[in-house]
């Protein structure tokens, strides 16, 4: 059970569907149900539109009955990727482990239980009930957190607990590192529009570094932010070319605001850098001060002349940039791709002696 479209969302594009291969590799059946399609998806993220908003959700509900009522007892698990509903109290997932003794894979990769509402969605912003979370957690057969202060905040209600990151598949998806040049270089960002506020904390930084120094600022998002740059682009995202669009960039930003929910993060963005071969720039929060190793394959800063800092030197050195953009890239390969992370997902739905017979098939 998973809240978005296949296809749409990168928390469920990187956690979960990557994964559907490594399922079927291992012999395993699924059904994937999501709860909006792409037009309440859609919807849900833009101004307005109530009437849409309400038919899409009636519709998700309508489908989550059907299949608690339907088909469910033939599965041995139910994988829920962050909630089985977007509003309203977790009677599906009480159903599943109380009445029907399914048990259930639970799976959150940012800080869920911290209301975080969008301001096109504060009208239904009290009905999240994040509180939810908790009793989820509690009856989960296991949980699974993106990173370790996720699955902190997991053990308090649930004994089995396991970290698996955010991954890429570096040999299909992101099988293509930078090639770093001597010209102009591009530094950018990546992202939804729910994370552009974070750029405004370091705007001053790229003002003064553009009058200054060659560079462009690229933007990769769902909305324009229109930053006031004089060498500035915007590219609309877009799943068929996200991969080729973050080649563009020469070197990554990741800003941050530290605050309990940003220590949720799990670095994704620093992740689809390094996998692009690019070395990156960004605040020590959360998980960010374990994916960059200081000078190695980026740069950590916590003020505006260590942002400068770090964003001149990777500006006027090609070859810093070429360095350290190999050295994420290998980090990538070692601990977040779908081959570094596959016997950890593949664990979460057998006993030990079933996925050791697993593993010897291969």
């Amino acid at each position: 059970m998973v809240p978005y479209p296949i296809g749409w969302a990168p928390s469920q594009r990187f956690r979960v569907e990557l994964f559907l291969p490594v399922l079927d590799q291992a012999g395993i059946e699924y059904r994937v149900q999501p709860f909006l399609d792409e037009r309440s998806w859609r919807s849900f993220y833009s101004s307005g539109r109530v009437l849409h908003k309400f038919l899409g959700i009636v519709k998700g509900f309508s489908a989550r009955f059907w299949a608690l009522f339907g088909g469910v007892h033939s599965y041995d698990y139910v994988f829920i990727h962050r909630e089985a509903s977007p509003l309203g109290p977790p009677w599906i997932e009480w159903v599943l482990a109380k009445l029907w003794r399914r048990k259930i894979i639970y799976d959150f990769d940012d800080a869920i239980w911290i209301p975080n509402t969008s301001p096109a969605n504060r009208w239904f912003g009290w009905a999240k009930a994040n509180w939810k979370v908790k009793w989820i957690c509690r009856w989960a057969h296991v949980v699974v957190g993106g990173n370790e202060y996720l699955c902190e905040y997991a053990r308090q209600f649930n004994s089995s607990v396991r970290c698996i990151q955010t991954v890429v598949d570096t040999h299909a998806g992101h099988s293509t590192a930078k090639h770093h040049h001597c010209g102009k270089p591009v530094v950018g960002w990546t992202g939804s529009h729910s994370t552009l506020k974070y750029l405004d904390t370091i705007l001053p930084v790229l003002q003064k570094l553009q009058q200054e120094l060659e560079f462009e600022f690229c933007v990769i998002a769902d909305r324009d932010p229109e930053l006031p740059l004089h060498d500035y682009r915007f590219i609309p995202w877009q799943a068929e070319s996200e991969n080729q669009d973050l080649l563009i960039l020469d070197i990554g930003l990741m800003p941050l605001i530290s605050d309990p929910w940003s220590e949720g993060k799990c670095g994704f963005k620093l992740i689809q850098y390094f996998a692009a071969g690019l070395p990156a720039v960004a605040s020590p929060v959360g998980v960010n001060t374990s994916l960059i190793e200081q000078g190695q394959n980026g740069y950590s800063c916590s003020t505006p002349e260590e942002w400068e800092q770090g964003l001149r030197r990777l500006i006027t050195d090609s070859n810093l940039r070429s360095v350290m953009g190999k050295k994420g890239r290998e980090k990538v390969e070692a601990h977040y791709s779908v081959i570094a992370q596959k016997a950890v997902f593949l664990q979460l739905f057998h006993s030990s002696r079933e996925y050791e017979a697993v593993s010897m098939k291969g």
